[in-house]
């Protein structure tokens, strides 16, 4: 597809440097005006905002071409979008989103073996597990997706849809679409909510294993950063665990996310119940669904800086 990758994400908190600092132990290396991954780069910017909130979207393209389809879908929907030469700009007009589409070059990251013993098949005979024996800290190698909350999730899934050219990946009747600008299976769910607001940004590690030691050093060093996890996702099928940061944002360690690499090969699927949250694990606490805080969001009651 000629959208390649999520390039970066830009959230807006009252309390930048804690946030800056949350985001440093969860794993990302000051780079720039912001924060990066091993493999992506600069993919995270916090700024000062009055209240929790996604800022901007950034979206990597191929060429011109592309640039040039997106202006023309975007205008399509009566948007007046800003061409920047080699990056086109958009407001999503539900949420005031920030969405830039640049062009820029496809990620590069090397491969991961990790071996498991299956019955029949120990694929590491006469070692113990890698997973085990590691003892650095745990590196996010790539951003991999954002969830957001839309009063009109319809609308705001048209935008990004039609507008700036994500595919659907599976869908939760009336409440959230599975959006994809890559070969991962979602790079933005968008979820019907009573306002506009970040639900949480989830960064891709390299096994089940880095799930648990990042999650577990994270929460080591603060329990009440925990929120839900470790389970596994049906929708996607990733491991997941995520962390509550200081202004309120859900951050999640992920890993092992399908991956549609011939669009003609995936159906997109249709799911209710308990499948669209999780296959395994914990079952998800009220403050997952309905955060803790979104009230005062609603009221536009702030948090403290």
């Amino acid at each position: 597809m000629p959208l390649h990758r999520l390039t970066r994400v830009t959230i807006g908190v009252p309390n930048v440097e804690q946030t800056r600092a949350y985001y440093t132990e969860f794993g990302l290396t000051p780079a720039g005006h912001g924060l990066a991954t091993t493999d992506g780069g600069e993919q995270l910017r916090i700024e000062h905002a009055p209240r929790r909130r996604l800022l901007g979207i950034d979206v990597g393209a191929d060429d011109r071409d592309d640039l040039d389809r997106i202006l023309s879908r975007l205008r399509a929907l009566d948007l007046d979008p800003l061409d920047g030469g080699d990056h086109v700009t958009a407001v999503e007009p539900i949420s005031g989103i920030r969405t830039t589409v640049t062009i820029s070059g496809r990620i590069s990251q090397e491969p991961v073996s990790t071996p498991y013993n299956f019955p029949g098949n120990p694929q590491r005979p006469d070692v113990r597990a890698p997973g085990v024996l590691r003892e650095e800290a745990v590196r996010p190698r790539k951003l991999g997706h954002v969830v957001l909350g839309s009063t009109d999730a319809a609308a705001t899934q048209r935008f990004f849809t039609e507008g700036i050219g994500f595919k659907v990946s599976d869908v939760v009747p009336g409440m959230a679409a599975f959006l994809r600008c890559s070969t991962d299976h979602h790079n933005l769910l968008v979820q019907q909510a009573p306002v506009d607001f970040l639900h949480h940004t989830s960064w891709q590690v390299d096994d089940v294993d880095e799930v648990g030691r990042g999650a577990s050093a994270m929460l080591a060093a603060d329990p009440g950063r925990h929120v839900w996890g470790l389970g596994r996702h049906h929708i996607g099928s990733n491991f997941f665990w995520y962390l509550k940061d200081p202004a309120g944002n859900f951050s999640e360690y992920y890993s092992d996310l399908d991956c549609i690499v011939d669009d003609a090969l995936w159906k997109p699927g249709t799911f209710e119940g308990t499948r669209a949250l999780f296959s395994w694990g914990p079952p998800p606490p009220p403050s997952f669904l309905a955060p803790e805080d979104l009230a005062a969001v609603m009221t536009g009651a702030h948090a403290p800086h």
